[in-house]
């Protein structure tokens, strides 16, 4: 495995490549989907906020990069009908399907177990493993008619090391960590096509603030360090990789790795 933490992307090593990413609307999503875009790749932005979704596709445009598609999309509420429509416009539109992102992030807020409520259980299983999966397996196959494609789905690193007061959350991470190695699994009759599970770990994203309200901003990493991580797992320098769990600040499981 080469040194996917520092990935340098050839210039133009996502054209003509078409790339969904979910969460587009901010955090690591915004700046993922900015990136793809400035490699070469024609992103199809998804999220539940409209505005947030123009934002960042006006970014795109700013910096030269091909034109973007952006779907609103809310994981909470869409079903079998909204993904295979969208399977149905990206086949329309752009013929084909090259890599998903799934940064679209479930969380309501910390609090015992004793607190937490059934909806909000179902809510963040919804967003963080129902949705993704069933939104993965209605566009399975664009991504198995791709000379290459790559989904990555990003994680959290509760989901290695569970504690006090993030219940549900933690346990649909977990749930997801299992999908992903199921589908890589399942997934081996498909060389083209591979998936996998990328942990940030402590970084700078809204998630983040509303996780850690009293944290320090320049305690972690930037939001787009993890950048050349997701592009080397969603380009073709991961060709071949798939059911990995790969961890990119590891300074919240690792202690004593912390500078």
């Amino acid at each position: 495995m080469n040194d996917w933490k520092n990935y340098a992307a050839p210039a133009g090593a996502f054209k003509d490549r078409v790339i969904l990413v979910t969460g587009a609307g901010q955090g690591i999503g915004q700046a993922a989907a900015l990136a793809l875009a400035q490699a070469g790749a024609t992103v199809i932005l998804s999220g539940r906020n409209e505005k947030k979704l123009a934002r960042v596709y006006d970014e795109i445009e700013a910096v030269g990069g091909p034109r973007p598609a952006a779907i609103p999309l809310d994981l909470a509420k869409a079903g079998e009908a909204e993904f295979a429509q969208l399977g149905m416009v990206i086949q329309k539109e752009f013929g084909r399907l090259d890599g998903i992102l799934h940064a679209a992030n479930g969380f309501a807020f910390l609090s015992p177990l004793s607190n937490q409520k059934l909806d909000e259980w179902v809510d963040e299983f919804r967003v963080n493993v129902a949705a993704p999966f069933a939104l993965t397996r209605a566009l399975s196959p664009l991504l198995f008619a791709a000379p290459d494609a790559a989904v990555l789905v990003l994680g959290e690193h509760h989901a290695l090391d569970p504690k006090a007061y993030w219940g549900g959350y933690t346990v649909s991470k977990v749930a997801q960590g299992a999908w992903v190695k199921i589908a890589a699994d399942e997934w081996e009759g498909q060389p083209n096509t591979r998936i996998n599970w990328l942990i940030p770990g402590p970084i700078q994203s809204p998630f983040r603030t509303k996780s850690h309200p009293g944290e320090g901003k320049d305690e972690n990493p930037p939001t787009d360090a993890i950048v050349p991580s997701i592009l080397y797992w969603l380009g073709e320098a991961s060709l071949g990789q798939s059911g990995q769990t790969l961890v990119f600040n590891e300074s919240a499981l690792n202690p004593a790795a912390q500078p």
